[in-house]
């Protein structure tokens, strides 16, 4: 078990983040990989992969990150090691939020911003809700290859969202899958080693499972 290679789930105090570990175990069942869900700043240190989970309101993730003292240690790790955003943990990766008016890492150019949808309407006659809940397909950018982290996972699948903020990107180009909710969204965005996806895999089902377990393997 020594000399497995390490997966760390990131608990910083995010609410998901068991669940998270639990899913990305069940998709390492079968490998030499070993999960773990740490707190300990050398352990994200020495760790081959990253998963930043995130849950609730932006200010009190970064607050919680920075006060847990893995800020600096998540932000080495994202120089070179494949990591995975997932939720809050994706807003994160971008530059600010418009919740809480609230600075993030900077990892991916864009901001973060609350759905605006009051009064309309869903093509079934029934008003958008915020926050969204519930399943969604999503679709990978037209026109672009489609990013290894989808490999064997059919376009379009189903995968389960929870928010109200989503990410407006400075760079088309670091969209890697696309939602609709009164019009299209960033469902999941990369840049060079880092993944990240506003729904939540662990609540998706075999193919969230199967995301997890692509992280496993993707050579960035």
């Amino acid at each position: 078990m020594t000399n497995s290679p390490i997966l760390a789930v990131v608990d910083y105090g995010s609410g998901n983040l068991r669940s998270v570990w639990q899913a990305a175990r069940h998709a390492a069942a079968d490998t030499d990989w070993q999960v773990v869900l740490t707190q300990d700043a050398a352990v994200i240190r020495s760790a081959h992969r990253i998963i930043l989970p995130g849950q609730g309101a932006m200010a009190d993730c970064m607050r919680e990150l920075r006060e847990s003292g893995l800020l600096e240690p998540v932000l080495r790790a994202a120089e070179s090691k494949p990591l995975f955003g997932v939720c809050v943990g994706m807003q994160m990766l971008l530059d600010h939020s418009e919740e809480g008016d609230t600075p993030s890492l900077g990892l991916i150019p864009g901001r973060v911003q609350r759905f605006r949808l009051e009064g309309r309407r869903q093509p079934d006659g029934s008003r958008y809700k915020i926050p969204q809940m519930g399943w969604n397909r999503v679709t990978r950018p037209q026109g672009r290859p489609a990013h290894p982290m989808w490999a064997g996972i059919a376009d379009g699948s189903w995968y389960y969202f929870v928010h109200s903020y989503y990410a407006q990107l400075r760079d088309d180009a670091h969209c890697a899958g696309q939602a609709d909710y009164g019009g299209l969204f960033a469902a999941a965005i990369a840049r060079d080693n880092l993944f990240a996806t506003q729904f939540h895999p662990e609540k998706s089902a075999d193919q969230g499972i199967a995301l997890y377990r692509n992280f496993l393997f993707w050579q960035p």
